[in-house]
């Protein structure tokens, strides 16, 4: 797994990247250009594993150093942002942070599945994560690391692809209506060799996933890397929720062990049953 080897040389756990779906970008209306790339800054270096510098953040938008200094202090200013007195680097200030654990607080499906998430954590000392789409959007909500040495990067509020996920192959089996054929209709990034791009392949897995109640992405999104979810369903029984246990290959094969399937299971039909299911 890349950086492994090195990350366990310094005695730190390594990290996995987990890769995003392409956030959707409309092209911004003139009279509100000078918000779009404020808002671009904010997106940016909230994906920064480090403080930035101005330099590199006004190389990144194609914009000069003045214009991209003078939104970033009035972000600073409302707490958005922070600057690093001592290196005059810039990174996304408090406020984000608290702004967003209140509105990921809002899905009721957070605060329900918690306790659940953490028992099935320490229980199988695996990395679990939890998942709902916004408008076709699968977005992550919730991650819990384990007690691996590798150290996965995905976390609350990162897009995944529907097609290369553990996750997206729940909701397209058990999702919104037509959610499969608009996926099928668009590009399908291949994130590595063994992602499933092949229209037919990705239908005759989700039609597997859909009989069996779990799915897995070996190698799908990330070389070395595999996921295995199941589906959370409300008092409905629509699908709200998808939650997932994280590891390596070595860890979670392919072909999971009976009972890490079980225990993946057991989790989100103990979630669904809090929220009302009655399947």
């Amino acid at each position: 797994m890349p950086k492994r080897r090195a990350a366990e040389s310094r005695g730190q756990p390594a990290r996995a990247k987990s890769p995003r779906a392409p956030a959707r970008r409309a092209a911004a209306p003139k009279d509100t250009g000078t918000l779009d790339l404020a808002l671009r800054i904010l997106d940016h270096l909230a994906a920064q594993a480090a403080p930035t510098p101005l330099t590199s953040i006004a190389q990144a938008f194609s914009a000069s150093k003045s214009t991209v200094y003078r939104h970033l202090s009035a972000l600073a200013r409302h707490g958005f942002v922070r600057r690093d007195v001592s290196t005059g680097r810039y990174a996304i200030g408090i406020k984000l942070m608290v702004l967003g654990e209140t509105s990921r607080g809002n899905f009721e499906i957070v605060a329900v599945a918690r306790d659940a998430l953490l028992k099935l954590r320490d229980t199988t000392g695996h990395a679990v994560s939890l998942c709902a789409l916004l408008d076709d959007d699968l977005v992550v909500l919730d991650l819990m690391h384990g007690r691996s040495v590798v150290e996965f990067s995905t976390r609350p509020g990162t897009r995944l692809a529907l097609h290369a996920s553990a996750h997206g192959k729940v909701w397209l089996a058990f999702g919104p209506e037509g959610l499969l054929e608009r996926v099928l209709s668009k590009p399908r990034r291949a994130w590595t060799p063994h992602t499933l791009t092949d229209a037919k392949a990705l239908s005759s897995e989700v039609q597997a996933v859909r009989k069996r109640g779990w799915s897995t992405a070996p190698h799908e999104a990330v070389t070395g890397v595999n996921t295995l979810a199941a589906p959370v369903f409300d008092h409905r029984g629509v699908l709200v929720g998808s939650i997932a246990m994280v590891g390596s290959t070595q860890v979670i094969a392919a072909k999971p062990t009976p009972a890490q399937v079980s225990a993946v299971i057991e989790t989100a039909r103990s979630v669904s049953r809090d929220l009302g299911w009655q399947g």
